[in-house]
């Protein structure tokens, strides 16, 4: 049984491998029709390697990458400023509530059409549809795990003659982790799905602008290294803060 523990990790290496397998024969052997349009998984990676040594691959990621970090970073503490205050301060929390509400729903992208006519085509519009995409759903789980924190905490630590403040860095926000964590996790990996979007659409570098001079192209292979690229950012990003909630949390578990 503990053999067994031991080899759990690296058991999620298998489905991968056998996915890879299965694509590079299936292509090999021109098994689905139009061979050009699926190509082996050896083409994509002979390609990912020509784009990362001609530095087309990571011009394209750094632009994408800078802006996911400034975005989501600000978004990310404007998010928790805004929850923070609403959770704690229930005249704040009726007053914007109504307003968060109506606009949560939004879809981020759906503010690209407005934003391009206030902003322009530039630095600022992808890093705008990103500061949305996770302002307002950690704003959201921010107020609601500070305000479903179990009151009897907060009054037992009135009792003990604890400031407001006190109670509020010392008891409330560490029992809102969990669901503050939930949410910088789920964006996270948003934050690179709708960066690529707003790529594609609106702006001429990074990792949605390759795809799209890719598919003008018709090369596929091209498209997939930048899908894969995608898919190990969002994977990365969501088991950061994991990592990182575990860390903090793991204590009180």
């Amino acid at each position: 049984m503990s053999k067994l523990k031991k080899l759990r990790p690296g058991w999620g290496i298998v489905p991968i491998a056998i996915f890879l397998t299965i694509w590079e024969t299936v292509a090999r052997l021109n098994l689905i029709p139009g061979h050009f349009f699926f190509p082996p998984f050896s083409t994509v990676v002979g390609e990912f390697y020509y784009l990362t040594a001609n530095g087309v691959l990571g011009h394209n990621f750094l632009s994408s990458l800078v802006r996911v970090l400034i975005g989501f970073s600000a978004g990310s503490l404007a998010g928790l400023l805004v929850g923070t205050i609403m959770g704690w301060k229930d005249v704040v929390n009726k007053s914007l509530s109504p307003i968060i509400s109506l606009i949560y729903p939004i879809p981020a992208l759906g503010w690209l059409p407005l934003l391009m006519l206030w902003l322009g085509i530039g630095e600022t519009l992808p890093i705008a549809i990103i500061f949305i995409c996770s302002f307002f759903p950690i704003v959201y789980n921010t107020a609601t795990g500070i305000r479903t924190v179990d009151k009897n905490y907060i009054q037992v630590a009135r009792t003990l003659g604890a400031s407001d403040m006190k109670i509020l860095t010392t008891v409330v926000m560490p029992l809102a982790l969990p669901n503050i964590f939930t949410g910088l996790r789920l964006e996270s990996g948003m934050a690179w799905r709708v960066i690529i979007a707003a790529e594609m659409v609106a702006i001429p570098t990074g990792i949605g602008a390759l795809m799209m001079k890719a598919e003008s192209l018709m090369r596929i292979d091209i498209i997939i290294v930048c899908l894969i690229v995608l898919a190990v950012m969002c994977f990365s990003f969501e088991k950061f803060f994991t990592f990182l909630e575990a860390k903090l949390t793991g204590q009180w578990s």
